[in-house]
């Protein structure tokens, strides 16, 4: 078990493709706390195929972002449940500054202090890669990348042979139009985190294992 918790509620800020829910993984681990990942949950509901899914499918294969009343509301119930009590991160939570002043009320409202933003800072060219080149196993879930780590057979993933998949929303005309979106709507929040005090930015562009070291050193210093 680690030897610390969590200060206060974590989470990561950055375009697409930034990596975000690979070190929200990693660093949840660490730390024994769950990871609140709102693309996961978007993913169950369309996978279930829930009026939920049916609905935030076809706001994601457009590149837009699923509305605040239907995100917080899943937010809201998810940090309420008895794991979240020693510490949790927030993935793909908050996108705009109104999310970002609404999950202070509902953090206040479950007990929990103000959260820690974590910028990842990552280059276009190195976004635009990341993310249409991005494959992901239908079994396991486990994310390469036909550019950066490709798996040993072509399509197939290297822990189960399951068939290696590209999410509509990583096509190069949806990823354009993603990272136009996170400009318009999502980049202010590092202004509001500065603002208040509580944004931290680091270099996305390190491999992912020397991030993850790094993050977990910056968190246990803060812990």
């Amino acid at each position: 078990m680690p030897a610390k918790k969590l200060a206060r509620p974590l989470l990561f800020l950055g375009p697409p493709g930034a990596g975000k829910g690979t070190q929200a993984r990693a660093v949840a681990a660490h730390f024994g706390v769950p990871q609140i990942s709102t693309g996961d949950m978007f993913r169950d509901h369309v996978a279930r195929s829930s009026a939920l899914g049916r609905q935030a499918k076809a706001v994601m294969e457009r590149g837009e972002l699923v509305s605040d009343d239907i995100v917080s509301g899943m937010v809201a119930e998810r940090i309420r449940r008895p794991d979240c009590a020693g510490g949790f991160l927030l993935d793909g939570f908050p996108r705009t500054v109104p999310q970002a002043e609404r999950l202070e009320t509902l953090l206040a409202e479950a007990g929990f202090p103000g959260p820690l933003a974590v910028n990842l800072e990552v280059s276009y060219t190195s976004l635009i890669r990341r993310l249409t080149g991005r494959r992901t196993c239908a079994v396991c879930g486990e994310i390469y990348n036909i550019y950066e780590r490709p798996p040993q057979q072509e399509g197939r993933c290297d822990r189960d042979a399951g068939e290696l998949t590209e999410r509509a929303d990583d096509r190069e005309d949806v990823v354009r139009e993603r990272l136009n979106e996170y400009e318009r709507k999502t980049k202010p929040l590092i202004e509001f985190y500065r603002h208040r005090k509580a944004l931290v930015g680091v270099n996305g562009d390190e491999s992912p294992e020397a991030l993850t070291g790094r993050l977990i050193q910056l968190l246990e210093k803060a812990a």
